[in-house]
């Protein structure tokens, strides 16, 4: 299973490089768009649960780094003020 990383920009200029076992991110998300912070959770939410569910079907268990990334951002987005955005800068295989 193609695994990769995107990687973002909080909207405190932090970056960070997010996994996700599955190419499925492309659908959500694009390199040097901006979303804002409930669009992106969202976008990120329904991607890595997708991804997860192809590990599942595959191997006949979820990932658990899929979860543990996208309970990362989640995290990580509530500490930002509400009205930020994050930007997508790259995806890496």
């Amino acid at each position: 299973m193609p695994e990769m990383r995107f990687h973002v920009r909080w909207p405190d200029g932090r970056r960070e490089a997010c996994y996700s076992p599955s190419l499925v991110v492309k659908d959500f998300l694009a390199p040097g768009e901006s979303y804002s912070l409930d669009d992106f959770v969202e976008k990120t939410r329904a991607a890595l649960t997708i991804a997860s569910e192809r590990v599942r079907e595959k191997y006949g268990f979820a990932c658990s780094s899929a979860l543990d990334q996208l309970a990362r951002i989640e995290a990580t987005a509530k500490r930002h003020e509400p009205g930020g955005r994050v930007t997508v800068e790259t995806f890496e295989p």
